[in-house]
């Protein structure tokens, strides 16, 4: 029989396979049942492959053949390879929203990888919660992690021209509204936005993630952008197992490489690739899992002197397979490295450096990927981060996918308690409401929904619409999706449900928006505002058990990353006590 005694490396996985007695033999045994050979409990790195793969959230659907191609590279490298199964946060189905369970799915991963008789780990992710919560687990357990994302769709057709999945649809629902499409157009321009696997092809929160993690140094280069149907993902794949097995040897762990440095160089990448603004509450909630501080400050200021070099949707005119083609992330990483503005020392997977990992990317033309000298959009486009009496702790605007005209904005507030509350009123054609009122959704933050769900764009008055009003100011607690655009004020903090300043508003109150001062203000006394703080009483709680009243006992605000206030830090890989 092979020899199963200690490895001398002293891996964790050997604390199961490599065990004397009546423990090791449960192990090995219940594992054989599976085929696996006696060989591979030699001592070799064992290697889980964490796959959210669900029927149930589209974006993912494909990982399964993706963890095929990781296994082949495990096996090349000299490892075995496990894969196992994480719940999937789907935001095309998931209700109230997949931000809700973004938390859930975190604590999921982390338990399973401690749990378990794992050396390293490849995270499989799709949809734009799945990435974030699985670097936020990997995190927490510092084992040697490797991100594999799932990749973009291909670009949309319909009538001619490219369409983006999530863009398209508040485009068109616009377009119905106001009588310039009919339903059926509609219904058949769902098929012609999503014709292949993947996540949005737009720079939605799924393609900015994926060039986060890439970003961060978690991720291959050049992996975010291939199109998920491209066999240079399944390459990638392939890489990423040979590429663990050496991490582990390496012992290359997260905490090495997501430092201050890492989250600086992502804040920046950010704001040069239009990102979206949903992508400051997950960098939070993984700088805060490694003790990493990062303020709202942080994204303002680091952004500001950066361009907006990527002509995308929602922003702009192309889409992610047009972004690869163009050159991909590594072509942006060098632009930025040659400005001086990327931490180009810093530490990756490859266990080289960002600037070595990009040192021979080009940009291929000047429309998708633009110069530095000649950029989309000059520096100090990107996200800003607005402070004043109705966002004490902050809010955000992401200023290239909004209104020039509406940056600096005074008008009166109409108030809705809900998203739900606006929707049953938009269409009425009597609504009190013009181009210059200011829409106030709340209660729609991490508490307050709860989960904090991608409602703040909300569509504009019907009777608007029929005017040919394209835009006007909203304010909300909670979030957009990042394929959404418009002068939309988000991430108001501290929000209406736990008595923030946005609790107190009221209709035909003035709020001032003046992005260039970073101010949001309104225009009431202190002293009204306190007579109305005593006044108002907090909403009824929503749940009394299950996952939904923990998440709203522990959840913290937007600007902490929405993450659980007992899951900051990291709590390693020690491994469990033996039952056997």
């Amino acid at each position: 029989m092979t020899d199963v005694r200690p490895h001398p490396s002293g891996r964790r996985s050997q604390s199961w396979f490599g065990a004397a007695g009546r423990g090791g033999m449960l192990y090995r045994s219940w594992m054989r049942n599976q085929g696996f050979g006696p060989e591979v409990f030699d001592g070799r790195p064992v290697i889980g492959i964490a796959v959210s793969a669900s029927e149930l959230a589209p974006c993912n659907a494909h990982l399964t053949r993706v963890a095929e191609a990781v296994k082949r590279g495990v096996w090349q490298a000299g490892g075995f390879p496990l894969e196992f199964p994480t719940m999937a946060t789907g935001e095309t189905l998931m209700r109230p929203t997949a931000m809700l369970y973004r938390n859930l799915m975190a604590m999921e991963v982390e338990e399973l990888i401690r749990a378990n008789p794992l050396d390293g780990v490849v995270l499989l992710s799709g949809c734009d919660k799945t990435t974030p919560a699985m670097l936020m687990g990997a995190a927490s357990v510092d084992l040697p992690a490797l991100m594999v994302t799932g990749g973009p769709m291909l670009n949309g057709k319909f009538q001619g021209r490219d369409v983006g999945s999530g863009t398209a649809v508040w485009q068109m629902e616009a377009e119905v509204k106001a009588g310039r499409m009919t339903e059926e157009e509609c219904f058949f321009a769902e098929g012609c936005m999503a014709r292949s696997n993947g996540h949005c092809m737009t720079m939605g929160t799924a393609s900015t993630m994926a060039c986060m993690a890439e970003t961060l140094g978690m991720q291959l280069p050049g992996s975010a952008t291939w199109p998920a149907v491209d066999m240079r993902r399944y390459e990638t794949g392939q890489a990423a197992g040979r590429r663990i097995v050496e991490m582990v040897e390496e012992e290359l762990r997260p905490s090495r490489i997501l430092t201050r440095e890492a989250f600086e160089n992502a804040i920046r990448t950010n704001a040069a690739i239009g990102g979206s603004t949903n992508a400051i509450i997950h960098l939070t909630a993984i700088a805060g899992r490694v003790g990493v501080r990062l303020d709202a400050e942080d994204f303002d200021q680091l952004g500001r002197e950066v361009p907006t070099l990527l002509n995308l949707m929602p922003s702009g005119t192309y889409l992610m397979e047009d972004f690869c083609y163009a050159g991909g992330l590594p072509a942006v990483h060098n632009e930025l490295i040659r400005a001086g503005l990327l931490h180009g020392e810093q530490l990756t997977v490859t266990g080289r450096a960002l600037a070595e990992n990009v040192a021979d990317a080009e940009r291929i033309g000047d429309d998708v990927i633009t110069p530095i000298g000649t950029p989309f959009q000059p520096a100090g486009s990107g996200t800003a981060v607005l402070r004043g009496n109705l966002c004490p702790d902050g809010a955000v605007i992401k200023q290239s996918a909004a209104s020039p005209h509406l940056l600096t904005h005074t008008g009166t507030a109409l108030v809705f308690d809900s998203p739900e509350a606006y929707h049953a009123m938009c269409d009425d054609p009597d609504l009190e409401v013009d181009e210059n009122t200011v829409l106030v959704i709340r209660n729609a933050g991490p508490k307050g929904y709860p989960g904090m769900p991608e409602v703040s764009n909300v569509p504009l008055p019907t009777k608007l619409l029929k005017a040919g009003v394209t835009d006007m100011v909203r304010i909300c607690d909670g979030r957009m999706s990042g394929t959404g655009y418009g002068t939309v004020v988000l991430h108001v903090t501290p929000e209406a449900a736990v008595g923030g300043p946005l609790a107190l508003v009221r209709s035909g109150d003035l709020i001032t928006l003046d992005v260039p001062k970073r101010a949001l203000h309104l225009d009431v006394e202190p002293d009204e505002l306190e007579r109305r703080r005593a006044a108002w009483e907090p909403p009824a709680p929503r749940h009394d058990s299950g996952y939904a009243w923990l998440y709203t006992q522990h959840v913290e605000g937007a600007d902490r990353g929405a993450d659980f206030d007992f899951l900051r830090g990291c709590r390693g890989h020690a491994v469990p006590r033996d039952s056997h």
